[in-house]
């Protein structure tokens, strides 16, 4: 996007470590600005807290440790203070299609196979809520906005409340999905996600700015600065400050290019990108399957799966469109 990737620019050069407002007031005043836009045009809880990181991946991290290290206070277990050795087990549940970099994430902080539990999916490709596993509050619910494959929601109407009832954290994946907030055409395959506890988007996916750039997004914000804090002597910042939110402590200013491009695009431009991106991948499916290719989803979002009549000319043609230089078509397995 033109205005992000001028932003960026700019933002280079001017080269100021973005880690609390002393080092950078002007970066630290556009990633407030960012946040707060952000929480209204996706409609999630305004007292939550936002950190800009680079990738769902880092984001996704910093909201699991926030999240198991808030379940083990309520359970009596100060984690900074006794680390992980002889502490209560908690327990993660994932959609059986979970994106990998959330595994990724949960193996980074220490969680094995064994704590690990997939929920089973219907043929979309969305946690089945009459087959979801037990929940109870040393668990943390992962939920997914936008599958990988499929574009599908997990009805979070449902699984939501069931969660929340039981005392479970519930954190959700929408690096694509949740931007379908915005159009009013599409919000309703996100209808209840609002309640969960945090969520990870992008930045670099649908609003199209410079890579790396994503959220972290945590209703409780304290829960996040203190998971993320990291104070020193001689840099200390407010818990809200971005070092204090992600990751990095050194860190650019990726914020502003989500200022940017919302400064530009506003919530009607937003929706509008979403609505014709969605509708550009309903064209796709109907001419891939009026030239007699399988479509094997329903199109709900912008991802479309489509094969040939056998492996190799699906893979025949994956390759050929790739040579051409045009367009690119990612290879992926589904149901097998």
């Amino acid at each position: 996007m033109p205005a992000a990737a001028a932003a960026e620019r700019l933002m280079s050069a001017w080269d100021q470590v973005a880690a609390a407002s002393v080092a950078s007031p002007v970066a630290a005043k556009l990633e407030e600005l960012a946040g707060q836009w952000l929480l209204e045009i996706l409609d999630l809880p305004r007292q939550s807290v936002v950190g800009f990181g680079t990738s769902a991946t880092a984001c996704g991290l910093s909201c699991l440790a926030a999240a198991r290290r808030s379940l083990l206070r309520r359970a009596g277990w100060d984690v900074d203070e006794r680390g992980l050795k002889g502490a209560p087990e908690i327990r993660v549940v994932v959609s059986e299609t979970v994106h990998i970099v959330v595994l990724k994430a949960l193996r980074i902080l220490g969680f094995g196979a064994e704590q690990i539990v997939r929920a089973p999916t219907d043929a979309y490709g969305r946690i089945d809520p009459d087959r979801l596993p037990p929940l109870d509050d040393r668990t943390i619910l992962c939920l997914q906005a936008g599958e990988v494959n499929t574009g599908e929601f997990d009805p979070f109407a449902v699984l939501v409340p069931r969660a929340r009832a039981a005392g479970a954290w519930v954190h959700v994946d929408g690096a694509f999905g949740l931007w379908a907030r915005v159009s009013p055409i599409h919000r309703h395959w996100t209808e209840g996600i609002e309640d969960a506890d945090s969520w990870t988007t992008d930045g670099h996916k649908w609003l199209n700015t410079p890579y790396d750039c994503a959220m972290a997004i945590c209703r409780d914000a304290d829960a996040l600065a203190e998971a993320m804090n990291s104070d020193a002597v001689y840099a200390v910042g407010s818990k809200t400050a971005q070092k204090n939110l992600t990751l990095e402590f050194s860190r650019r200013p990726r914020g502003i290019l989500v200022w940017a491009a919302l400064r530009t695009l506003g919530r009607a431009g937003v929706a509008a990108l979403v609505e014709r991106h969605c509708a550009q991948a309903k064209r796709l499916a109907t001419g891939l399957q009026d030239a007699g290719f399988e479509i094997l989803n329903r199109v709900v979002l912008n991802q479309v799966i489509a094969r040939g009549r056998t492996d190799s000319e699906t893979a025949a043609v994956r390759v050929a469109v790739e040579k051409s230089g045009e367009a690119w078509f990612g290879s992926s397995v589904w149901a097998g």
